[in-house]
């Protein structure tokens, strides 16, 4: 099975938000020694928990610092942009990056309407004009002349759509997955953002209703799950514990940065919470290299999937680098984990 890495800029108690973008661009490298196949980067605003506004200038730090693996957007906010702008800005990272740039899309705001507004005056509306903006964004990055107009710099000539940038969709609901279809592109479900709910119709209709296109003939579907490994599942449900508490304060509308375990235990948590946690724990991804490797395969058999990407907060960096390093190893991933363990 293929894996790949969706770094979110999660925010840490007590440290500068710049952290947390300094660590995402180590964490491609670390990716791409471990040898995982994709390194994808969120966008968010106004939010204290994930500090990631902007996806391009993280892919442009990523590029000038790998070789290999390929980067790309999980995903670019497209209502609040023009589509013409950001196959512009996906073109540049081509040139720095050639044949190995994804720009995955999405409808949400990635943050609250307030901030969305600001970032687009006309927010309210341009969510439904998405469908009109992708096909756009498609002609653009691929280098076509659409509407009298072309995104430069350009592929040379003769390299092939496989060397523009892959547009993929990225979504937690059935919308992004008819989409997807329609348009014969890659598509991406939000797994850990739904807590899995809904993934089997999201697939099961970009499966059923594919159109094949000249680049995908076949459809190409993964999802993002939050999984981390430890050298035993004790560590790793300790380690787990931040973003439990982030997840149980989320659902009260609280989004904060992430506590130390210490703190989390310390604190503890609520008879209602222990409730609301005995069955997330259930499903968790969470635990030893074994026992995380083993539910990925049953979640990726399941779902007929050969391509997962994982995404992984801890309150140590070092934590989520050997995380990383434990699932490289279990999968047999062409790197070399013990170095970082």
């Amino acid at each position: 099975m293929r894996l790949s890495v969706l770094d979110q800029s999660p925010a840490v108690a007590g440290r500068g938000e710049d952290e947390a973008i300094r660590a995402g661009v180590a964490l491609a490298e670390l990716a791409e020694t471990l040898g995982y196949e994709r390194f994808w980067v969120s966008e968010h605003h106004n939010m204290d928990a994930l500090v990631g506004t902007a996806p391009e200038l993280l892919l442009a730090a990523a590029a000038a610092r790998t070789r290999r693996i390929r980067l790309g957007s999980a995903g670019v906010m497209l209502p609040h942009y023009a589509a013409l702008k950001v196959a512009e800005q996906f073109r540049v990272l081509d040139a720095l990056a050639p044949g190995r740039i994804d720009l995955g899309v999405g409808r949400a705001p990635g943050g609250d309407m307030r901030t969305a507004t600001a970032l687009n005056p006309n927010a309210a509306l341009a969510a439904e004009g998405f469908p009109q903006q992708v096909a756009e964004l498609q002609a653009w990055v691929g280098g076509a002349r659409h509407r009298g107009i072309v995104a430069h710099p350009r592929a040379p000539a003769g390299s092939g759509a496989e060397r523009t940038p892959e547009v993929w969709i990225l979504g937690s609901s059935t919308y992004g997955a008819q989409l997807a279809a329609q348009l014969g592109l890659p598509y991406a479900f939000a797994y850990f953002f739904s807590d899995g709910q809904g993934v089997e119709a999201a697939l099961d209709l970009y499966r059923g209703l594919y159109q094949p296109s000249e680049r995908h003939p076949q459809p190409e579907a993964t999802i993002c799950v939050w999984a981390l490994a430890a050298d035993d599942g004790e560590t790793a449900r300790r380690q787990a514990l931040p973003r439990e508490r982030w997840w149980l304060d989320r659902r009260r509308g609280r989004i904060a940065p992430l506590q130390s375990p210490e703190q989390v235990a310390l604190a503890g948590f609520e008879p209602d919470e222990l409730a609301l946690l005995a069955g997330a724990r259930e499903q968790a991804l969470v635990g030893s290299a074994a026992e995380v490797g083993a539910r990925l395969r049953a979640l990726a058999s399941r779902l007929a999937l050969d391509h997962v990407v994982v995404n992984t907060w801890t309150y140590d960096e070092a934590v989520r680098r050997h995380s990383y390093a434990l699932l490289a190893a279990e999968f047999g991933l062409a790197g070399s984990p013990q170095a970082f363990s």
